[in-house]
């Protein structure tokens, strides 16, 4: 009985240790999958990784500085929201050379600016290491975040720990890009549910309210000598008019999506468009985030994707088609790829790139700098590419 007992605690040890890994787990999953919470942690990271007193982050905010905004380690909120211009002070020189700097005294050292002494002195910080956070991506790499270390009282830091610290910051931008992934997916699945809502309330309830009115109206007109009931059908026809339009408001703000969330979303809609349409399955993918974009370069884009979906079911008799949408050589990309046999109206093998709307794309592109491609594999199908610059950085 005793051992029977003791095998049963032992399982529910090992239950229990597997429980507290998976929680564990899980905790560290949600710190890389929050951009803040990453970042909070990381200036943590930094000020024990370079044996440190102290360790902060500043985010870069737009394109000429970075702004600190998580610190471990300081004694006072000096430092804290403190917005570090290209140029100026340790950080400021990350931004501007994009490499680590170093100084073994801030307030006396030569090599930078002078702005922010006073605030430095308030946290008694003398040696002081910045490194950058660099999203380094094929294409093109920028300085996304400033990792500091400082030291209080006398001493300096070496090439250790400028290795360790950078270590650390490569770490932050993989965890970066992994939460910008995720807040990617979470804004889309959201915007993607509102124009589900939206086009719910409008064919249901827009629909009702639209025969609601008419019928109050033909009723109106069927009653020229009730004075009074007329009158109480007018003012009833004026209040169906009234939640008509507060209707249409509501659906304009359900409707409202930033240019770089509608794009994933509308080409996921030609997608399911195309597959109810033809039967012929059409898959999305989405090559990571994808930045903001004007409405002209997104406008083109969505309209490749149509083009694209529309030459295979005109000209190809294809069992799948894949559209994906992702960064290329610094610029933005989608590619309708059909795995058919491509024909036209006769039933022979048109020459490549021969289509009007092939080339109007083509033109389009070219005018923003971009390109446009149909190229037709040898083992069969086709594939459409179409890409345009990404916005300047």
């Amino acid at each position: 009985m005793a051992s029977r007992d003791e095998a049963a605690a032992e399982r529910v040890l090992g239950q229990e240790h597997l429980l507290n890994t998976l929680l564990a787990e899980r905790d560290g999953l949600l710190s890389v999958l929050d951009r803040v919470l990453a970042l909070h942690g990381t200036a943590r990271l930094i000020r024990d990784a370079a044996g440190a007193e102290a360790g902060f982050v500043a985010e870069v905010e737009g394109t000429s500085q970075a702004v600190i905004r998580w610190l471990a380690g300081n004694r006072t909120d000096s430092l804290q929201d403190l917005a570090v211009p290209s140029g100026q002070g340790v950080g400021g020189r990350v931004l501007a050379l994009g490499r680590p700097v170093r100084v073994s005294d801030y307030v006396t050292a030569r090599s930078i600016t002078h702005q922010f002494d006073g605030l430095v002195s308030r946290e008694d910080m003398s040696a002081m290491l910045a490194v950058p956070v660099l999203d380094d991506r094929p294409g093109s790499t920028r300085t996304v975040a400033v990792a500091y270390a400082a030291l209080r009282g006398p001493g300096e830091f070496g090439d250790d720990a400028v290795r360790a610290v950078q270590a650390v910051a490569a770490d932050a931008a993989r965890a970066l890009r992994l939460a910008d992934r995720a807040a990617l997916v979470r804004a889309t699945a959201v915007a993607a549910e509102r124009q589900r809502m939206q086009a719910a309330l409008h064919d249901s309830v827009g629909a009702m309210l639209f025969s609601i009115g008419a019928q109050v109206r033909d009723l109106r007109s069927t009653l020229p000598d009730n004075p009074v009931l007329r009158s109480r059908l007018g003012r009833l026809e004026s209040d169906i008019s009234a939640a008509s339009l507060a209707l249409r408001e509501a659906l304009l703000a359900l409707a409202e999506s930033s240019p770089e969330r509608a794009l994933p979303i509308e080409i996921a809609e030609h997608c399911r468009s195309f597959e109810a349409r033809t039967g012929v399955p059409a898959r999305f993918v989405q090559l990571g985030p994808v930045p903001p974009l004007d409405a002209e370069r997104t406008t083109l884009l969505i309209s490749a994707v149509r083009e694209g979906l529309l030459n295979v079911e005109k000209h190809a008799d294809a069992a799948t088609v894949v559209v994906s949408l992702g960064e290329v050589d610094g610029g933005i990309q989608v590619a309708v790829a059909d795995d058919g046999v491509a024909r036209n109206a006769e039933g022979t093998e048109p020459e490549e790139g021969s289509g009007l709307g092939i080339r109007l794309l083509a033109e389009k592109a070219a005018r923003l700098g971009g390109r446009a491609s149909l190229v037709h594999d040898e083992d069969g199908g086709t594939t459409l590419r179409l890409l345009v610059p990404g916005p300047p950085r």
